[in-house]
């Protein structure tokens, strides 16, 4: 059952050195050991919506998975990201430090709040890594938005409600804060600035699931950007869901990791003792992006 929970489900760093007022942003230049990253806010679209920034050269956007914040899930790949490319990691809607709006969660607007984030930063067009829900907002990014979509790299995403076991849905409908896993509560307790969001947060991400359609097969097969695929073999999401979308997506590529959902990142619910950097899949997504 575990797989399921950290599907849809929340450890960050928090050390402030100084703060700059640049216009209506604030920006705040972090460093833990030699990783130094400036993060703010950006009014889009009614929200309050939070980012990090590391390193230089081409933009990687990172869109992390359902009840996440950007540490939960990408938190062992971003020093390793950062030394080749400008990192540029995002909290989405009611996540982490981002604002709620009184509406539902969907993927399609947290594509278009990703997009207006990136105009506010006067960035023109980046690739994207999302992982789980980020990697289903990464499909609508590219769908909604392909003027800004260079290369996309799809973690774990889901297109189809058959793409996981049916099992996933009857849990989804019985979904409850205590099922959440405690690494990911605590992550966002940490981080938010209403720890009573938390409930908010998990009911919002359990109904986007129970509503969950299929995107189209045409809105699929429209997509022009290079695309990496990626799931673990003992993954949520289920093979032949990945190979259905990789055939959907002209010229893409496939890779089915050992692992489970996440696994292949070093998402905060899936490290082991015997975690080595070197199980982590940064080098195909550099080769593949370079």
């Amino acid at each position: 059952m575990k797989p399921f929970i950290t599907f849809f489900c929340l450890t960050v760093l928090a050390l402030t050195s100084y703060r700059e007022k640049a216009g209506a942003k604030t920006i705040i230049m972090k460093t833990t050991d030699s990783l130094t990253f400036k993060s703010g806010y950006s009014e889009v679209n009614g929200l309050k919506m939070y980012y990090e920034i590391y390193g230089y050269g081409k933009p990687l956007v990172l869109i992390h998975g359902g009840g996440s914040t950007i540490q939960t899930s990408f938190g062992r790949v971003i020093p390793l990201l950062a030394k080749s490319r400008q990192v540029i990691a995002v909290e989405l809607q009611a996540h982490g430090r981002t604002s709620d709006r009184n509406a539902d969660l969907s993927f399609e607007q947290d594509a278009d709040d990703v997009a207006a984030l990136l105009k506010n930063l006067n960035i023109d067009k980046a690739d994207f890594f999302g992982f789980s829900n980020g990697g289903t907002t990464t499909l609508q990014i590219a769908i909604r938005h392909p003027e800004i979509t260079g290369k996309i790299i799809l973690g774990s995403a889901l297109s189809k409600r058959n793409g996981v076991p049916s099992a996933f849905w009857n849990f989804m409908k019985q979904a409850s804060l205590d099922q959440m896993p405690g690494q990911l509560k605590l992550a966002y307790i940490e981080v938010a600035p209403d720890t009573n969001g938390l409930q908010i947060m998990h009911d919002r991400d359990a109904k986007r699931m129970v509503n969950f359609t299929d995107i189209p097969d045409e809105k699929i097969k429209s997509i022009k950007a290079p695309a990496l695929i990626i799931i673990g073999d003992k993954d949520v999401i289920t093979p032949e869901h990945a190979i259905e979308m990789h055939r959907m997506i002209g010229g893409s590529q496939l890779a089915i990791i050992p692992g489970v959902h996440g696994e292949y990142i070093g998402e905060i619910t899936t490290l082991k003792q015997e975690f080595k950097e070197a199980d982590l899949v940064v080098g195909m997504i550099e080769k593949f992006l370079d």
